[in-house]
């Protein structure tokens, strides 16, 4: 996997701002499949080289906090098998393709994804660059749970649906 930086986040860079077509969803309720709050949206994760948000950063709501379940173990190839949330990591990322939104009460809801998910999910703290390694632990929690799944290195992985917005 590569620790190569290839997302930023939105408020670093100066040059790129929200289209006025899209709706800035910073600030947003973020509710689970089940429509349990699980936080608010913080910031969007950008892909340079492919030129749009994939990722939504979330502050968790502190019931995913207090919850205090271990993460998903992962399987990883490099021998480390698990991982635990640490005290100040109260951020996770969404693919922008996992999110609906509501205009009209501003709220982003994840469909496919429940409370107990979120809690299982590995945080980072604000601002933590996001590598690929960080993105497949994630995915992997969402879409995948204990496959086996080998993804491209380079920007094609983001050509799954979970990104299409």
């Amino acid at each position: 996997m590569s620790k190569e930086k290839n997302l930023y986040y939105l408020e670093e860079l100066s040059d790129y701002k929200v289209a006025n077509s899209d709706k800035d969803v910073r600030g947003w309720v973020v509710k689970d499949a089940n429509g349990k709050v699980i936080g608010k949206v913080d910031n969007l994760l950008v892909n340079k080289k492919t030129e749009r948000v994939v990722y939504l950063d979330v502050e968790v709501d502190t019931s995913i906090i207090d919850a205090n379940h271990k993460p998903f173990n992962s399987k990883a190839e490099d021998g480390v098998h698990g991982f635990i949330n640490e005290d100040g990591e109260n951020h996770i990322i969404i693919p922008i393709g996992m999110a609906d939104l509501n205009l009209e009460d501003e709220i982003v809801s994840t469909n496919q994804i429940d409370h107990t998910t979120f809690l299982q999910t590995k945080r980072v703290k604000k601002g933590t660059p996001i590598n690929r390694d960080y993105e497949v632990i994630v995915f992997d929690t969402y879409i995948r749970q204990g496959e086996n799944f080998i993804y491209p290195l380079d920007d094609k992985f983001y050509d799954q649906n979970e990104f299409n917005s």
